[in-house]
C-alpha cells in the first residue's frame, strides 16, 4: 500500500498526534508546535493512542531506535524529518519570519535559517542580511556555517569537492559567477576576506564586488559608502557605474583612479579629453582600450607630442578605419610595427602596410591572421633560410595547409613551436608534436588542439 503524502496526512490528521523521533533539525521544538497547532495536531515524543505518523531524524539513539522498531510493527507510517522540514519550510510567510526575527534579534534562528536548503534565494539573501558576523573572532563558527551555507546554495560543488567550501577562494568565485545584484549587496555585508593573487598581491572581496558587472546602483552606492580608495579604484573602471560617477571620480588627484577610468570603455569625448592630460600611463591606457574615432584621433594628436607614446596607439583593437588610414601615412616606424601585428587591422590595411617595404614590420605583419594568403605564401617563397620568419609563417592560422606540412617536415624545433600554437596545423600533426614536451606551453593554447584532448582524451 502506497504511503499517504505527509502534507495530505496532516489537513486529515485533525485532533490526532504524531511522533517526533530524534533530535532537533532546522526548526525548533516549539516551532514544530507551531506548525502543528494549524491543523490541531499535537506533537508527542512516545507511541500514544492517535498517533498517526512518525516523524524520524536520521540519527537516533536505542531507546528512540526501539520506539521506531515498535512504530513500525504497528504500521505507523515514518517520514524522515527532512520532508517534515521541508514541508514547514513552503509554507513560511516570508515577512512574518522576518519580522519575528526583527523584533527578536534571534541570532540562532537566523543562522538555522540561513542553514535550511528549502527557503528561496529571495528570503536567503534578507536572512543574509540580517546576520551579525563576530569580526572580533578571526575564526568563529558560526561565520564559517554563513560562509558554507551560501557557496552551497550558490556554487555546484560535487561531493569529491567539498573541501573547495572551506576555501574564501570559493567565495571570490561565487562574486565572479553572482548575477543577482541583492546577492552582491548582501555579500558586502560579510567580513572583507582576503584572497591571494599570483605575483599580484591580495585582493579583497569588497573589490571584487566591484568589478562585477551585475551590480546596480543599490551595491554601487553600498561600496561608495565603505571610502576605499582601493574599492573606487575598481569602481571607477566598471563599464556598469554610471558617467555622471565616473566624472564625480575624475576630479579626485588620484592616478589609480584615473588609469582606471582610462581603461573604462563608457567614458565619453570629455572624459577622454581630460584624461588626455593626466599623466603617461593614463595617457596610455586611453591608447590601448579606449574606442578611437576621428574625434578622439584628433584630440590625441593635440596633446601626445612623444612618438613612442603615441605607437600604443598601434595595439588598440577599436580604431575607426579612417583613423587607421592615417596612422599608415605616419612615419613613426614603432607605431607601424604595432599596426602589423593588430589582429583588428583589416586585410586591406596590412596589404597597404605591407606595399611600404619597411622590413621592421615584416615579422609582426606575417604572424597577423588578417594578412592576405598571397603575401604569406610570399614570405614563404622567398625567406625559407629565415627561422623566425618561417616560425611567423608556421604560426599563422591564414597560411595555406600544404605549406604547413611542408614546414612540419623540416622538423625544427622553433618552427614546430608556431605549427603547435596553429589551429590550422593538421591534428595529425599536432598529435606527433605533443610528443615534444617543449612543445606543452604552445599546444595549451592552441584551441583546436585543446578540443581535440577533451574529447578524445589524448595525453599532453
Amino acid at each position: 500500500m502506497k504511503k499517504q503524502d505527509l502534507k495530505e496526512l496532516l489537513e486529515e490528521a485533525e485532533g490526532k498526534k504524531i511522533l517526533f523521533l530524534g533530535k532537533e533539525g532546522i526548526y525548533t521544538t516549539q516551532e514544530v508546535e507551531r506548525f502543528l497547532k494549524k491543523y490541531k495536531v499535537t506533537r508527542v515524543k512516545a507511541i500514544e493512542e492517535g498517533v498517526v505518523a512518525s516523524i524520524e531524524h536520521h540519527s537516533l539513539n536505542p531507546v528512540e531506535e526501539m520506539i521506531s522498531e515498535d512504530a513500525y510493527v504497528r504500521r505507523i507510517p515514518a517520514y524522515r524529518l527532512e520532508e517534515f522540514e521541508q514541508l514547514l519550510s513552503n509554507g513560511i510567510n516570508d515577512d512574518e519570519l522576518l519580522m519575528a526575527i526583527k523584533l527578536s534579534n534571534d541570532q540562532a534562528r537566523v543562522l538555522r535559517m540561513i542553514e535550511n536548503p528549502d527557503i528561496s534565494d529571495a528570503l536567503f539573501v534578507k536572512l543574509l542580511e540580517m546576520y551579525q558576523w563576530h569580526e572580533e573572532e578571526e575564526d568563529n563558527n558560526d561565520d564559517r556555517s554563513v560562509v558554507i551555507a551560501t557557496l552551497t546554495r550558490y556554487i555546484d560543488i560535487t561531493p569529491a569537492e567539498r573541501d573547495q567550501l572551506y576555501s574564501t577562494l570559493t567565495l571570490k568565485r561565487l562574486v565572479r559567477e553572482a548575477t543577482d545584484p541583492r546577492l552582491l549587496n548582501a555579500l558586502i555585508g560579510f567580513p572583507n576576506y582576503e584572497f591571494k593573487q599570483k605575483e599580484k598581491g591580495k585582493t579583497s572581496l569588497y573589490e571584487v564586488v566591484a568589478t562585477s558587472s551585475y551590480i546596480d546602483d543599490t551595491v554601487i552606492k553600498r561600496l561608495l559608502s565603505l571610502r576605499n580608495p582601493k574599492v573606487d579604484m575598481y569602481l571607477a573602471a566598471n563599464p556598469v557605474v554610471s558617467l555622471e560617477q565616473l566624472k564625480k571620480f575624475a576630479t579626485r588627484e588620484d592616478e589609480r583612479i584615473h588609469e582606471a577610468l582610462a581603461a573604462n570603455e563608457t567614458i565619453d569625448d570629455a572624459l577622454f579629453a581630460l584624461l588626455l592630460d593626466k599623466g603617461a600611463e593614463a595617457v596610455k591606457l586611453l591608447l590601448w582600450y579606449q574606442p578611437i574615432s576621428q574625434e578622439r584621433f584628433r584630440m590625441i594628436t593635440e596633446k601626445v607630442a612623444d612618438p613612442e607614446l603615441l605607437a600604443e596607439l598601434g595595439k588598440n583593437l577599436q580604431i575607426d578605419t579612417s583613423v587607421i588610414g592615417e596612422l599608415l601615412e605616419r612615419g613613426n616606424i614603432t607605431l607601424l610595427e604595432k599596426l602589423a601585428a593588430n589582429r583588428s587591422i583589416t586585410a586591406a590595411a596590412l596589404q597597404a602596410l605591407y606595399s611600404k617595404k619597411i622590413n621592421t614590420t615584416f615579422y609582426p605583419l606575417v604572424g597577423n591572421p588578417n594578412l592576405p594568403v598571397e603575401i604569406i605564401e610570399g614570405f614563404y617563397a622567398n625567406d625559407k633560410n629565415d627561422l623566425n620568419m618561417m616560425h611567423q609563417v608556421a604560426s599563422n592560422p591564414n597560411t595555406p595547409e600544404k605549406i604547413l606540412r611542408e614546414l612540419y617536415e623540416r622538423d625544427e624545433l622553433e618552427i614546430n613551436k608556431g605549427l603547435a600554437a596553429n589551429p590550422s596545423t593538421p591534428i595529425e600533426i599536432l598529435d606527433v608534436l605533443k610528443i615534444d614536451t617543449r612543445l606543452r606551453n604552445a599546444l595549451t593554447k592552441n584551441e583546436v588542439f585543446i578540443e581535440h584532448h577533451n574529447t578524445t582524451k589524448v595525453v599532453i
